[in-house]
């Protein structure tokens, strides 16, 4: 593959415009992200994928924030409704992590039908009892460990899908009290209690190919966001060992300040290999394609290995798969 983009970007609407088209053809980003706005009929989907793919001339990921609950931009009646993650965890008891697993099996079948490779799922922040409302329900528990075993069901059932996972937040966001599209949380714990808690499962799960940063500030490591922090990039890469691709969460999210190019470069020299944007005119995306430009040889090496997640789904009975599932839940 040659060179990309450090960004993934997105759409305006139903169908890219010339503008869009122009654009994305001239910016190469990495990978694109698909929004509510963007998703009307399955023949749309598909429509919208392929155009996005032509503009750059190649097979890049698509993605998506499909957890379920609150978070899924697929709705009925032309998709499956899903209860919260944390609701549904508490529903399948004993059974979580196989149900898990089926969840996102489903889920990816879904997704790889329109032409969507990849999922911003699992989500291993850890729910505390002061999470803010935002985050809390997406969560899988507050156990690091039951949250690992979790997550890999998540991770696994969207590789046997075809679709790659996104571990998020890095390094962990449960303990915020407020919600990072509006401002900037700060966490005070200690070192060795991040090690402990909040770090866990995203170390047990390093291997996932791709992984999204928290814009939050962990006190104890930098005062600067995690997204933008030196040195929080090195707790991810050296403690918790994640050597894979690490794409910001939406830079356009309230808790980050400076201007769009300041916390595009911030975020790439802090040692992420990419900056996700989303929301925003084109010539905000403009903006940010500008000063992002191509990756690093390093990001672009993790971007090549994360793309080798990439392979046909396994074979599935979706109906005899969602029975199996409903079993499951009902304690049969």
């Amino acid at each position: 593959m040659s060179r990309v983009g450090a960004t993934i970007l997105d759409a305006d609407g139903l169908a890219l415009t010339p503008a869009e088209t122009s654009f994305f053809r001239q910016a190469n980003p990495f990978g694109f992200i698909l929004f509510a706005r963007n998703i009307d009929t399955p023949d749309q989907v598909r429509r919208l994928c392929d155009q996005m793919r032509d503009a750059v001339g190649r097979d890049a990921p698509i993605t998506i924030d499909q957890e379920g609950g609150r978070v899924q931009r697929l709705r009925a009646p032309q998709w499956a409704e899903w209860l919260p993650p944390l609701d549904f965890v508490t529903a399948a008891g004993a059974d979580a992590e196989k149900a898990m697993y089926l969840r996102y099996r489903l889920i990816a079948a879904e997704l790889k039908a329109l032409g969507i490779d990849s999922n911003c799922a699992p989500m291993v922040d850890l729910a505390g009892n002061e999470t803010h409302d935002f985050l809390r329900n997406r969560c899988y528990g507050s156990d690091p460990a039951t949250v690992a075993r979790l997550g890999r069901a998540v991770a696994d059932g969207l590789l046997a899908g075809g679709v790659l996972p996104v571990i998020k937040h890095m390094p962990g966001h449960g303990r915020t009290t407020l919600d990072s599209h509006h401002d900037l949380p700060h966490v005070s714990a200690a070192p060795e209690e991040l090690t402990q808690h909040d770090f866990a499962p995203f170390a047990a799960l390093r291997d996932v190919p791709m992984g999204m940063t928290a814009h939050l500030v962990y006190e104890a490591l930098d005062d600067r966001p995690a997204t933008l922090s030196p040195k929080v990039m090195k707790v991810i890469r050296e403690e918790i060992g994640f050597d894979n691709l690490i794409m910001t969460d939406d830079i356009s999210m309230k808790a980050l300040s400076g201007s769009l190019e300041e916390i595009t470069t911030g975020a790439l020299s802090a040692g992420c290999d990419v900056v996700l944007h989303c929301n925003a005119p084109l010539a905000d995306r403009e903006r940010v394609a500008g000063a992002a430009g191509e990756m690093s040889e390093a990001g672009q090496t993790r971007a090549e290995r994360a793309l080798g997640y990439r392979k046909a789904p396994d074979d599935i009975d979706i109906e005899a798969t969602r029975a199996q599932l409903e079993t499951l839940l009902s304690g049969a």
